[in-house]
C-alpha cells in the first residue's frame, strides 16, 4: 500500500542552525507573515524537480535576507537591490545551475529597479520571486514603490498621495511590456485556492529555467501584519480586499508555447560562449585536433627566454588586462606564469602597473625588480621604470 509521508521538504534544513536564538526549530518571521508560505512552495518545487544540488538562492537586504537560514542549497547574499545583477553573473558563469532571486518590493522595485528592468530586458535565464507587501517591512515600515495611495507608513504618516509620492509601481505590468521575458504572473497567498495558484506559478517559473526558456517572474501579494499594524487575519483580508483591486491577479505574459528549444536563452548563450572561446583560442595560436586544443610553443632565442615583463600606464588603457592575457596565454602553452597587479583606487586615470613572469621552470616570486621587457603606456611610467630594465632589455 502506498503511503504519502507529510514532512518538511528536504531542501529545508531540519534544524535552522544558522539562525541565532534559543529555538532552532522556528523561523524568525512574524506571525501571519507570508514568507514562510512562499518558502514552502519554493522548497517543494526544488524537491519535486530534484534540483537541490544545483539550486542557488540569492537573497538581498530586507526580510528576504534570511532565506539562507532555511534553504539547504546554494546561497548567495547580494547588496540591496542587486540580486538580479548577481543572478546574471551566477547564471552566466554556471549555466547549468538553477538561480532563484528572492526579493521584496522595496528591494526589487525601489533600490534595484534598474537592475530588474535590465535583467528582464536581456532575458536572463533566472527565476525571480517578487514578494510584494507594499512596504519596507524589515527596516522600519517605510513607504515602498508599491505602497498604495492613502496607505500610512512611517514615512507617509498622512497616507501616500499622488501629488507628493506618485502612483504605486505595477512591476508585473511594467516588465510584461518588454520583449525578452517569457513568463510573468501575479498571485496572492490569502486562502487555500490562491496558495495553490501561487504554487503552480512558482513551479512553472522554475520549470522554465530548467528548460532554459529565459526570464520568469512571479509576483506574490503577501501580508505584513507587523508592518501594517494589523492582526494576521486582518492582514490577509486587506490583501484580498484592497491590494488585489490595484494589483490585479493573473498572467501578464506567457510565451512558452511559441518558444522553440533552439530559441531558448540558455541554448543561444551556450552557442555564443562556445563561438567566442573558439575565436580566442584561435587567436592565441591553438590548433584544434582530435584531443582538443593544443598550443605549440614558439621558437625563442636564448636571450629572450623566460621573460620578466612590466606593463605600466594609467587606468583605462588595458594595462592589467594585457598582463592577464599574457599570463593566461603562457599557461595555455604549458609555461609557468605569474601576474601581480598594482593600482590605485581610481578606476580611470590613476596609475596602474603589473608584473608578468613567464618561465619554463617554477617561479619563486611574482615580484620583478629587474625586468627584461617594459611596456610603458605613458611618460610617467617610462620615467619610473626605465632604469629597472636589464641591459639589452
Amino acid at each position: 500500500m502506498r503511503k504519502d509521508i507529510l514532512q518538511k521538504p528536504k531542501s529545508f534544513y531540519d534544524t535552522f542552525y544558522r539562525k541565532p536564538g534559543a529555538n532552532p526549530q522556528s523561523t524568525h518571521y512574524c506571525p501571519g507573515c507570508g514568507h514562510g508560505v512562499i518558502h514552502k512552495l519554493i522548497a517543494e518545487a526544488i524537491d519535486d524537480f530534484n534540483i537541490q544540488e544545483k539550486t542557488i538562492m540569492i537573497s538581498p537586504v530586507g526580510c528576504s535576507v534570511f532565506a539562507y537560514y532555511y534553504f539547504d542549497c546554494g546561497n548567495v547574499q547580494a547588496s540591496h537591490g542587486r540580486a538580479s545583477a548577481v543572478g546574471t553573473g551566477l547564471k552566466r558563469a554556471l549555466p547549468d545551475s538553477i538561480v532563484i532571486s528572492y526579493q521584496g518590493d522595496g528591494d526589487l522595485a525601489g533600490i534595484g529597479g534598474n537592475n530588474i528592468l535590465q535583467a528582464a530586458n536581456r532575458g536572463e535565464d533566472i527565476t525571480v520571486i517578487f514578494v510584494n507587501n507594499a512596504i519596507y517591512g524589515m527596516t522600519g515600515s517605510q513607504m515602498a514603490p508599491t505602497t498604495l495611495i492613502g496607505q500610512k507608513t512611517t514615512t507617509t504618516p498622512m497616507g501616500r498621495s499622488v501629488e507628493n509620492e506618485g502612483y504605486p509601481l505595477r512591476i508585473s505590468e511594467l516588465l510584461a511590456t518588454l520583449e525578452a521575458p517569457v513568463y510573468i504572473e501575479r498571485v496572492a497567498i490569502t486562502d487555500a485556492k490562491n496558495v495553490m495558484r501561487a504554487r503552480k506559478a512558482i513551479r512553472k517559473a522554475i520549470q522554465n529555467q530548467i528548460e532554459g526558456k529565459g526570464f520568469s517572474l512571479v509576483e506574490v501579494l503577501s501580508p505584513c501584519p507587523t508592518g501594517w499594524g494589523m492582526t494576521p487575519s486582518e492582514a490577509k483580508k486587506w490583501v484580498s480586499e484592497v491590494m488585489t483591486k490595484y494589483f490585479k491577479l493573473g498572467v501578464y505574459k506567457d510565451v512558452n508555447g511559441a518558444l522553440k528549444k533552439e530559441e531558448s536563452f540558455t541554448v543561444r548563450y551556450k552557442k555564443k560562449i562556445a563561438s567566442t572561446k573558439e575565436e580566442i583560442l584561435t587567436l592565441l595560436g591553438s590548433t584544434n585536433g582530435e584531443n582538443g586544443h593544443k598550443f605549440i610553443r614558439p621558437k625563442i632565442s636564448e636571450d629572450n627566454k623566460n621573460p620578466r615583463i612590466k606593463i605600466s600606464g594609467f587606468g583605462g588603457q588595458g594595462v592589467l588586462l594585457l598582463g592577464r592575457l599574457l599570463s593566461e596565454a603562457a599557461m595555455l602553452s604549458d609555461y609557468h606564469a605569474t601576474w601581480l597587479p598594482s593600482y590605485g583606487p581610481e578606476m580611470r586615470g590613476g596609475t596602474a602597473n603589473c608584473h608578468v613572469s613567464i618561465s619554463e621552470k617554477r617561479i619563486g616570486s611574482p615580484l620583478i625588480s629587474e625586468s627584461d621587457v617594459l611596456i610603458a603606456m605613458n611618460l610617467p611610467s617610462l620615467d619610473k621604470f626605465e632604469n629597472e630594465v636589464r641591459k639589452r632589455g
